[in-house]
């Protein structure tokens, strides 16, 4: 007699979780506690993430969510051992199985931008072995691939000021682009509850990339919506600067800017 499709369905979805319980109550307390102090990597088997990985996406319905959790676990293993095919494997599963987290794009992004570079020159003889430019072109390489990483997340989470600081992180630090990253710190700043720090930093790489006109003209229409009952919007600092500014580029007291009361 066949066995029913819907018991055979239960049955795998029940030796899937059963597998996943196993593994979080062997790795979950370590990782997470790693996690806190440095937010790195975790995440199922790479297997799914060659073979078969549409069928059992599918198969998982509900428990995409935790399915996700017990890869993202998985990929802190391989993440130790350096094992940087594994890894990139197992963070674009993640996303495929639960793109809800932004959370995992975030240290999936941080990991292909940051941690894969470091492994790239650590496994082509170090720092001091490897010449700058092609440190360089490592930078580029991993920091383009996190890009496109937070490129797919965007399609998820459209309104994430978090996305384009992190785009801006690995402007600046991976592709040594201050420009990429000022215009990623003024989009953070558009978006809902961004931190005030975003409208800050874009002014100042702007002034970092002798564009002081710019960031002058900026932070005076920033300064004036700043509460000043706020100390993370840091109104004080931005008129600072504003000073600092003008007297960079020569700008004569009778047209400096004037707080208004």
């Amino acid at each position: 007699m066949k066995t029913p499709p819907r018991l055979l369905i239960l049955a795998v979805v029940v030796v899937t979780l059963a597998g996943a319980g196993i593994l979080l109550q062997r790795l979950a307390a370590p990782a997470w506690q790693e996690l806190r102090g440095r937010q790195p990597a975790l995440r199922l088997d790479a297997s799914l993430a060659t073979a078969g990985q549409g069928a059992t996406i599918g198969l998982l319905g509900g428990f995409r969510a935790l399915a996700a959790d017990a890869t993202w676990i998985r990929v802190y293993a391989l993440w130790e051992r350096r094992d940087l095919a594994g890894v990139q494997n197992l963070i674009q599963l993640v996303a495929t199985l639960d793109p809800r987290p932004i959370y995992f794009w975030l240290n999936g992004a941080r990991i292909m931008g940051h941690d894969f570079a470091a492994w790239r020159v650590d496994a082509a003889g170090g720092y001091e072995a490897v010449a700058e430019p092609e440190r360089l072109r490592l930078d580029r390489e991993q920091g383009q691939l996190a890009l496109r990483h937070l490129d797919a997340a965007a399609a998820f989470h459209p309104a994430s000021a978090e996305l384009w600081i992190e785009r801006a992180s690995l402007e600046l630090n991976r592709l040594h682009d201050p420009l990429a990253a000022a215009e990623s710190y003024r989009r953070a700043w558009e978006q809902p509850n961004a931190p005030y720090f975003t409208a800050r930093l874009h002014a100042e790489l702007l002034r970092r990339a002798g564009k002081k006109r710019e960031a002058l003209d900026w932070l005076m229409k920033l300064h004036p919506t700043l509460p000043a009952d706020d100390e993370a919007a840091a109104a004080p600092v931005v008129l600072t600067r504003i000073r600092e500014l003008e007297k960079e580029l020569g700008v004569p007291p009778a047209l400096a800017y004037r707080v208004r009361r």
